[in-house]
């Protein structure tokens, strides 16, 4: 179940990192709660390992945004995505903890 959670993971931070390299696509907002709210979810899903799926989701737009116009601006998306599966892996844990 773990390496299938991984799997999407990934694909959700691929498809964030492609429509961020977009030219059209300037709502840094947006992609910041997108990739706050992926890493949210699968952390809730398996809280055992969350900076797993910080990496899974969010990895990808700082990879795509060194490599392609040398933006060290975009390991911010790191944050988010850290942000996200900690209170993620904090919400499961409360969840258990109160039943």
């Amino acid at each position: 179940m773990q390496k299938l959670l991984i799997a999407i993971a990934i694909t959700v931070g691929l498809s964030f990192a492609y429509v961020d390299s977009r030219p059209n696509w300037d709502d840094t907002g947006i992609t910041a709660v997108a990739v706050f709210a992926a890493s949210f979810l699968f952390a809730s899903f398996d809280p055992v390992r969350p900076w797993v799926w910080a990496l899974c989701v969010g990895v990808w737009i700082p990879l795509a945004g060194i490599i392609l116009s040398h933006n060290f601006g975009s390991l911010l998306a790191l944050v988010f995505a850290l942000g996200g599966a900690y209170s993620g892996m904090a919400f499961r844990r409360i969840l258990i903890s109160s039943n």
